[in-house]
């Protein structure tokens, strides 16, 4: 465990923030808050919906939303970016209040549907007892 005045200011606000068990994903994102390349807090945010929203992995290639590693639930997305601005306002020292108003500037985008082709079941075969089919191969198991 590192001292405290060694460990970097934004992270241990994470950290307090975020200290229940149950809160270990959204203190992940906050500390991404933290170490953001961005140079202003827009730069930040913009950083936030880019971590926490799902886009295409291929451009042109809605299915490949899938695999980007975001979460996926919209409900985790916009946790996801809470936290995560959470992490930009400890980052720039943007006032609780105003860090609290903050709402993603893009619609909540689910995944892309995709429809499975129909599988066809087999049919049974139909047979009469003591009728014979050559289709079917006589087995036993």
């Amino acid at each position: 465990m590192l001292p405290p005045q060694w460990a970097p200011p934004c992270g241990s606000e994470c950290t307090k923030k975020y200290a229940a068990l149950t809160q270990i994903p959204w203190r992940v994102f906050c500390k991404k808050g933290c170490d953001t390349d961005g140079e202003t807090w827009e730069e930040c945010l913009s950083a936030c919906n880019e971590i926490c929203y799902k886009d295409p992995v291929f451009k042109d290639r809605q299915w490949s939303a899938y695999i980007d590693r975001s979460p996926g639930a919209a409900v985790y997305s916009e946790e996801c970016f809470h936290a995560c601005v959470a992490g930009c306002g400890y980052k720039f020292e943007i006032d609780p209040e105003k860090v609290g108003q903050v709402r993603p500037n893009r619609p909540c985008t689910t995944l892309p549907s995709v429809k499975p082709s129909p599988v066809q079941k087999p049919s049974l075969l139909a047979t009469k007892s003591g009728e014979h089919t050559e289709d079917v191969p006589c087995t036993s198991a």
